[in-house]
């Protein structure tokens, strides 16, 4: 394989510019920002370092071709030019996901066995081995059929780059962790940001900063695919995670605060902040939003709740209504919320300074963002 590698990192739709800003500060090179994803170049160590310290991205893949197919013959052929050989072992297990948009070859199921079987051939030419036991490291193998290009990938990081491993169980309705450092992100969280949660349910936003403030990379806690992979040098990741420990900052100044009307959920938050490392950082106390007062100095990361059946939007609108109330009576610094509510800004009782569309998976989402005191920021627009 060579030296420089060409990674793919998919991304919650609307979160591409702050993806963007943590790749190029990792020190990637050739950056391009397309919807929902972004791609980049950089050494074996790369992978490691992305795997590590990206918080909005979703997996970090590795992609290995891309070509034009309009037939199971093009897809069979591109497939078998890879020098699977020298990637994985002949005991690797390779699953095959994929997907197609607008293109030719439609069906998925039969795309996936084509290329499971390009694969098969070249591995058994390659390894020369009459037989593939799969009883290996698993190395997931990805294809994006769109518009009749394929794009042939290998996920280096196995489970979703959201199970940092802090969040063992979760509420019910729980906002991923890579959309949550977005938000706070966007809510242009530092590190001597005051950030409170009216509905903080499991924690997830509050914790999510705080690790941001800290700069405590999101991936320390787990392991990866690609630990696996003999192409990545186990001291790529000996160094890369060297590196993440000492550029944590404990000396930060943030404080997090969370307030949740169900005790079990601030019990779980609590749980979580201390397996996220952050737990003397973080306070969650029983509160009904409607006794919630702002401090004058936070920034208000928060997903309100939002019920898809008629009863829970009627009681999401209420609770939209009531932070509104308390906001107007005792407003902080700026609040960032979260919901798929359309009409929030009318519950809430106040248009917002500014809105971004974010997809929550498949779920059409709005940012609604309000300063009280925009002018310690003069003229500086958010990114994307």
């Amino acid at each position: 394989m060579s030296n420089t590698y060409t990674l793919v990192a998919p991304c919650f739709f609307g979160t591409e510019a702050t993806l963007a800003f943590e790749v190029r500060r990792l020190g990637a090179e050739n950056v391009q920002v397309t919807d929902g994803r972004v791609q980049f170049t950089g050494p074996a160590s790369m992978i490691a370092a992305a795997n590590l310290n990206l918080r909005t991205a979703e997996r970090v893949l590795l992609l290995l071709k891309t070509w034009q197919a309009t037939t199971f013959d093009e897809l069979f052929d591109g497939v078998y030019s890879i020098p699977w050989e020298e990637l994985l072992p002949a005991d690797a297990a390779f699953p095959v996901k994929g997907s197609s948009l607008s293109s030719q070859l439609s069906s998925v199921p039969a795309c996936q066995s084509i290329v499971k079987k390009a694969v098969v051939k070249r591995m058994m030419a390659g390894h020369k081995v009459s037989a593939l036991p799969e009883s290996g490291p698993v190395y997931k193998l990805r294809f994006a059929l769109r518009k009749n290009t394929v794009e042939m990938m290998l996920d280096t990081s196995g489970d979703g780059l959201h199970k940092r491993g802090y969040r063992r169980h979760a509420t019910l309705a729980p906002i991923k962790e890579t959309l949550a450092a977005a938000i706070a992100d966007l809510g242009r969280v530092r590190r001597d940001t005051l950030v409170q949660d009216p509905f903080c349910g499991s924690g997830t936003l509050v914790i999510e900063a705080a690790q941001k403030a800290l700069n405590i990379a999101p991936g320390l806690h787990r392991h990866f695919a690609a630990e696996n992979f003999p192409f990545v040098p186990a001291e790529a990741w000996r160094l890369e995670r060297q590196k993440a420990i000492e550029s944590a900052r404990p000396d930060a100044a943030f404080t997090g605060f969370g307030f949740d009307i169900d005790p079990a959920a601030v019990e779980l938050a609590r749980a979580n902040a201390k397996l996220a490392g952050v737990g003397e950082r973080c306070r969650f106390e029983v509160q009904d939003v409607r006794d919630y007062r702002p401090d004058p100095d936070a920034t208000v990361l928060t997903n309100p709740p939002y019920g898809e059946r008629l009863g829970d939007a009627a009681e999401a609108a209420t609770l939209a209504a009531a932070l509104g109330k308390v906001w107007r009576f005792s407003p902080g610094a700026g609040l960032y919320a979260i919901t798929a509510d359309a009409d929030f800004e009318a519950h809430f009782g106040q248009k917002a300074a500014r809105r971004r569309k974010i997809y929550n998976g498949m779920i059409p989402c709005q940012l609604y963002m309000y300063y009280q005191r925009t002018a310690q920021k003069p003229n500086k627009k958010q990114e994307g």
